[in-house]
């Protein structure tokens, strides 16, 4: 399953939604997703699954690309 990650560059900010970033992780749970990004220094809002009619649209836009994280 693909997940979308909404997050902040720097942890030690307060999340504010003009500086939020996504990203798109394939894995099989949040829980996953929060354990392959621990390394990261970065703030996580939000953790959304990504599927059909939605996952087709965000597929359409030019910066959707999946990590592959191990």
């Amino acid at each position: 399953m693909i997940y979308k990650v909404y997050y902040q560059e720097k942890i030690t900010e307060v999340p504010v939604r003009e500086n939020t970033q996504t990203l798109y992780v394939e894995a099989n749970s949040e829980r996953e997703v929060r354990k392959k990004l621990s390394d990261r220094p970065i703030n996580i809002e939000r953790i959304q699954s990504v599927e059909g009619q939605y996952l087709e649209y965000e597929r359409q836009k030019e910066y959707f690309e999946v990590l592959e994280i191990e």
